[in-house]
């Protein structure tokens, strides 16, 4: 038996792009940066790994509507290799994860607002601490 899955939570490093294949398929690229769990000692070493993501069809389409750099997602997928022949004549060998599912974690934002604490995008505002009963009739 073998399993070959990942999940994934980081930001996009860039809008989606999409793209229709010639038997007419819709497939977007994306890369998401993965903060790592330790900081490094070297301060100009790098905080993140990136990881290439392909996906397929409605996932395709929701990532690439709804998809924007800096969003916050959660992809779940599996991890692929891809061999080729660069433009030197070198063999070279790709990683990238096809993404099963995707998740946005976070709200888009509004750059022509101005952010407001406890805001929500209904309209509506959370209650002070000392405000919120669980437990009254509402």
């Amino acid at each position: 038996m073998s399993l070959n899955r990942i999940v994934l939570v980081g930001r996009l490093v860039r809008d989606p792009e999409q793209r229709t294949t010639t038997t007419g398929k819709n497939v977007s690229e994306f890369t998401i940066a993965v903060d790592k769990r330790l900081k490094p000692r070297d301060e100009n070493a790098a905080t993140a790994d990136f990881f290439r993501c392909i996906a397929w069809s409605q996932t395709s389409d929701y990532i690439t509507n709804f998809g924007s750099k800096g969003r916050l997602v959660s992809v779940d997928g599996r991890i692929e290799s891809r061999k080729y022949v660069d433009k030197d004549g070198n063999n070279r060998e790709s990683w990238e994860v096809t993404v099963d599912q995707v998740s946005l974690l976070d709200r888009p934002r509004d750059d022509n607002a101005p952010a407001a604490v406890g805001s929500r995008p209904s309209g509506g505002t959370a209650p002070a601490p000392d405000e919120y009963d669980p437990f009254a009739d509402e």
